[in-house]
C-alpha cells in the first residue's frame, strides 16, 4: 500500500473534534451482498438527507443542542423520531436514552501552590506560573506537604518492559512528570511508537497512572513541542470547570490535586533540588530510568470548588440481527454542541451545523441504508448518538464503561465527526487517523478501493489525535475503532483549493456562531465517508470476524483478555 502524508490542514481538522498482528479473519475477503457499495443514486438520496437533518439540527430552534439545556431535548426527540420513522428499535432494553450524569467542578482561580525546601520558597500563582485543578467532585480539595518525586514519563507499559514508578512508593506524594512519552523525546520508531504518541503520552494518562499507583498529587511540566500546544492552551484550559461523569464516590480515587507548571517554573524546581533539568528528562527517555525524590521539597495548595450536576442523554437505535443479535457493529457520533453564549455580530448560538450535526444526520444516512439491504444484516447494528463530546467525550466514556452490549461481542466502532467540514466535496483519499493500529483497515482499504481512492496516513501522528474524538471511549476498553478525517485532496479542485476551504473554516467557523448551515454547501465529500463506513460495517455484520488490534497497540492486550474470556 503506497502511504502518503498530507499537508497541515488535514492536521488542523483533526484536532477539532480532536505492525499488522496475525490476521483474525475466518473467511477469505470478499463481497456479502449486503455489503455491495451504494451506487450514484443512493449517493444523491445520502446527500439529500445529510442537508435536510443538518438544516434541521443546526437551525436556531435548537439553541446550539448543549446538554442538560431546552436544547437537548428538543435534539433528542428529533433523534428519536427519526430513527422511529426509519423502522429500528429502542436501543437500550426497550429505551431510546442511555441517562449520562455530569457533573462540573469549577476551582477558585486564587489557589496558589506552594513548593517549599530548605533553600527554596516558591508561590506560583494561577494562570502564568501555574494551573490547578480537581476531578474530586468536593469542594475542598488539598495538599499539605506532599513529598515531590520526578517519575520521568510517569508511565507503567509492563507490555514494553517499561515502568517509570518501579523501586518507588508514591503513596500520599506529588509526582512530577513530563508530558508525551519517550518514542518521542529519541525520535527512535522502536521505542514506543517513535514520534507518533502513545496514549502513555497524553495528559490524562498521566493523572490516571499517578491515581493507580497511590499519589496524592501530579504537576506535570509543559513543553511545546512534546505536549502540541503552547501554555495558552493550558492556561485557557484550566479556567473551565472540569466536566465529568458523576461518580458516587465523588471521584476520590483519582488524584486530588493535578497541575502543570511552564518549562521555566521546572527548570527552577529541579535547580532548588540539585538536579540539572536536562539531565533529568534525557535520562527519563532511556530504558531502565529511576524515579527520585526532588530533596526535600514539598508542595502545598488548596483548591476551593463549585460542584453542580446534570443529567444527559445518550440515544441508542437498534436494528437487530437475524442471526446473532448479540453481537453489534456500533455507528457513533455526538450530537451536543456549545449551545448559547455570547458571540459576535449579536449571534450567541453556537449552532454547531458541521460539528457536529453532520455527523448526526450521517447516522440516520448509514441506518436507512442497512435497513434498506436485500438482506438483514446477521449481527446487530446500533446507532449511537452520543452527548457532551465538547465536555470531554462524558457520553461515549459513559457508554464505554457501561455497554449496552457485552465488550466482548462489540465487533467494531465507525465515529464520524465534523465529516461535513470545508465542503471540499470528493476526495481521492481517506485519511486514517491512527494509521496502522487494528485489522478494520483491511476492510477500510477493500471500502476505499471500489470508491477509488487511496488510503493515507494522519499528518502529524505526534500530535495523538486518536485520542480525542468519542471512538477513543470505545478503543480504550478494547473495542477495535476507526476515525477518519477529511482529505483536502478535491478530486475537481486540487490540494490547494481544498486545504484554503478546509483553513477558511477552521479560522472563521470552528467553535462560532457562524458554523451554520448553508443549502448550498457540497456534501458529496461527506456522502463518500457514509458510503465507506456502510460498507465497512455491512461487510462486518455480515461476517463471523472479530477484527483485532495490531501488535504493540496499547489496546490489544484488553482485547485480547475480553475475547479468551468469552471463548472460556
Amino acid at each position: 500500500m503506497r502511504m502518503k502524508t498530507t499537508l497541515l490542514l488535514a492536521s488542523l481538522l483533526l484536532a477539532l473534534g480532536a505492525c499488522s498482528g496475525e490476521s483474525s479473519q475466518s473467511t477469505p475477503p470478499g463481497d456479502s451482498v449486503a455489503a455491495v457499495a451504494p451506487g450514484p443514486d443512493a449517493a444523491q438520496t445520502i446527500e439529500a438527507e445529510l442537508h435536510r437533518h443538518i438544516a434541521e439540527l443546526a437551525s436556531d430552534a435548537y439553541e446550539g443542542r448543549e446538554p442538560g439545556t431546552p436544547g437537548e431535548d428538543k435534539t433528542i426527540a428529533y433523534l428519536v423520531k427519526e430513527f422511529q420513522a426509519l423502522g429500528l428499535q429502542p436501543g437500550n432494553n426497550g429505551d431510546w436514552f442511555q441517562e449520562v450524569p455530569i457533573t462540573a467542578v469549577k476551582t477558585a482561580h486564587d489557589a496558589v501552590l506552594s513548593l517549599r525546601g530548605a533553600d527554596y520558597n516558591a508561590d506560583l500563582s494561577f494562570g502564568d506560573e501555574m494551573v490547578v485543578f480537581t476531578e474530586r467532585q468536593m469542594t475542598v480539595t488539598e495538599l499539605d506537604e506532599s513529598p515531590l518525586v520526578f517519575v520521568g514519563y510517569g508511565i507503567n507499559a509492563p507490555e514494553r518492559n517499561w515502568n517509570d514508578y518501579a523501586g518507588i512508593d508514591v503513596k500520599g506524594k506529588t509526582v512530577v512528570v513530563l508530558i508525551n512519552d519517550p518514542g518521542f523525546a529519541t525520535g527512535d520508531p522502536q521505542v514506543f511508537n517513535g514520534n507518533a504518541m502513545t496514549y502513555y503520552g497524553r495528559w490524562t494518562y498521566k493523572f490516571e497512572e499517578a491515581a493507580r499507583q497511590g499519589a496524592a498529587g501530579v504537576i506535570i511540566v509543559h513543553e511545546t513541542a512534546p505536549a502540541a500546544y503552547g501554555w495558552d492552551v493550558v492556561r485557557n484550559g484550566g479556567m473551565s470547570a472540569k466536566i465529568g461523569l458523576t461518580s458516587e464516590n465523588r471521584r476520590a480515587d483519582s488524584v486530588a490535586v493535578q497541575s502543570w507548571i511552564p518549562l521555566e517554573q521546572a527548570q527552577d524546581l529541579f535547580a532548588a533540588a540539585g538536579v540539572d533539568y536536562a539531565e533529568a528528562s534525557a535520562a527519563a527517555a532511556r530504558p531502565g530510568f529511576k524515579p527520585f525524590p526532588l530533596a526535600d521539597i514539598t508542595a502545598t495548595v488548596r483548591l476551593d470548588n463549585e460542584v453542580s450536576n446534570k443529567t444527559s442523554h445518550n440515544v441508542a437505535a437498534l436494528l437487530p440481527g437475524s442471526k446473532y443479535p448479540g453481537e453489534v457493529v456500533i455507528y457513533t457520533a455526538h450530537w451536543d454542541h456549545l449551545g448559547v453564549r455570547p458571540g459576535t455580530d449579536g449571534d450567541n448560538i453556537y449552532n454547531g451545523a458541521s460539528d457536529n450535526a453532520s455527523g448526526t444526520a450521517g447516522l440516520f444516512s448509514l441506518a436507512r441504508l442497512f435497513t434498506e439491504q436485500a438482506q438483514p444484516p446477521e449481527r446487530s447494528v446500533l446507532f449511537l448518538a452520543v452527548t457532551a463530546e465538547e465536555s470531554g467525550l462524558l457520553g461515549s466514556r459513559w457508554y464505554g464503561e457501561n455497554p449496552i452490549f457485552a465488550l466482548d461481542k462489540t465487533v467494531a466502532n465507525f465515529n464520524m465527526d465534523n465529516i461535513a467540514a470545508g465542503q471540499i466535496g470528493p476526495t481521492s483519499e481517506v485519511a486514517v487517523v491512527g494509521f496502522g493500529n487494528s485489522e478494520l483497515e483491511n476492510y477500510l482499504l477493500r471500502a476505499a478501493q471500489k470508491q477509488g481512492r487511496e488510503l493515507v496516513q494522519e499528518p502529524f501522528p505526534e500530535k495523538g489525535f486518536y485520542y480525542r474524538s468519542d471512538h477513543f471511549s470505545l478503543a480504550r476498553v478494547g473495542v477495535p475503532a476507526l476515525y477518519l478525517t477529511r482529505s483536502t485532496a478535491s478530486e475537481e479542485h486540487g490540494r490547494e483549493w481544498g486545504e484554503k476551504r478546509l483553513q477558511g473554516y477552521i479560522e472563521n467557523h470552528y467553535h462560532k456562531p457562524s458554523d451554520e448551515y448553508d443549502p448550498d454547501w457540497d456534501l458529496r465529500g461527506a456522502v463518500q465517508e457514509v458510503q465507506l463506513l456502510y460498507h465497512m460495517g455491512s461487510e462486518l455484520a455480515a461476517s463471523r470476524d472479530f477484527p483485532r488490534w495490531n501488535d504493540g497497540v496499547e489496546f490489544k492486550a484488553i482485547r485480547e483478555a475480553s475475547l479468551a474470556s468469552s471463548e472460556d
